[in-house]
Parts: C-alpha cells; structure tokens; sequence
C-alpha cells in the first residue's frame, strides 16, 4: 500500500498550521472546531448544556455510520459548554481524561447531546454526557475531566462579549 508523504507536509497554500488567533462571538460560543461539525448550543446554564449536531456525510465513517469522533466530539463539547456555565469568562480549562461507551450506531438524522458538570476540586471538574439520536434513544456515554490551567486566563481569543451569556449560542 502506498503511503502519501504530503499528507504530512506543511500546507502548500500558505494555511497555516498554528499557533491560531481568532474571535468567538461570546464565551459560550462554539469555537471553529465546533462550527466545522456544525454543533449548534441549544442552550448552557447552572452546570448544564444541550448541544445537537446534524449527520452530514462528510462525519460518515466507511460503513456509513456516524464516526465515532464526531460523537465524542460534540459530547466533549457538550461538557464543556456545561463548565463555562459556570466558571468566569475566559478561564482556562481542558479535558484531561474521558471515558466512552457506544450505546448504538447512528445512520442518519440529528444527534442531542445532554450534558452536566460537578466541581471535584478547585482546579478539577467532572462531566457527564450522554448522547441520544433524533428517535431519543441513547447511542453514547461520555465522563470526562477537566482541569483548570494554573495561568487561568485565555491568551490570543478575543471573546465578543465580556460576561458569560448563558441564554444564547
């Protein structure tokens, strides 16, 4: 089998490969990973958040399921979305350890991710997602933790609004 060297080559049309500066429309917004897979915040407050995401064929994995890192994607982002519900604007955070179960495959339609966050310590919390497909039934679990960074305050993202806003995407 062939290997395709340039698959790991700078980009040749001068795109950058980081690091990135870029502008998000306010603290619970979703970031460019986020609008690539076309996540849309339904809504995020006191620890809880509600994400749902389309299946578009480009998230199809060879036997023409949802792949499975789409999934785990918007029920990280999910948990996330939970945890800056309730922390100040601009900290932080990353997921550190996450833990997944597939409940069952997704063929179509439009997935929901339902998600919560308890504080395990100062620095530490916990998020529980669980992802269900547009007929309500379960296909993912998700946990994960998630650390605050001890230089807290996010660096080269400007943010459009200055306070959380929890009441819209």
């Amino acid at each position: 089998m062939p290997h395709d060297h340039d698959a790991f080559r700078p980009a040749r049309d001068g795109a950058s490969t980081g690091p990135h500066r870029f502008h998000l429309d306010g603290w619970i917004s979703c970031a460019p990973f986020e609008r690539l897979l076309h996540i849309e915040i339904v809504k995020a407050g006191g620890g809880r958040a509600v994400l749902r995401m389309p299946f578009h064929i480009e998230f199809a994995q060879g036997a023409g399921l949802m792949h499975g890192g789409a999934l785990v994607g918007l029920a990280d982002t999910a948990a996330v979305m939970a945890i800056k519900s309730v922390l100040p604007p601009q900290t932080h955070f990353a997921t550190v350890t996450m833990a997944v179960e597939y409940q069952r495959p997704v063929r179509q339609g439009i997935v929901t991710a339902r998600s919560r966050v308890a504080a395990l310590s100062d620095r530490e919390w916990e998020g529980r997602t669980q992802v269900y497909n547009d007929k309500a039934q379960p296909v993912l679990a998700f946990k994960a933790t998630f650390k605050i960074a001890r230089d807290a305050h996010i660096r080269d993202i400007s943010f459009g609004d200055a306070t959380a806003d929890n009441t819209k995407p």
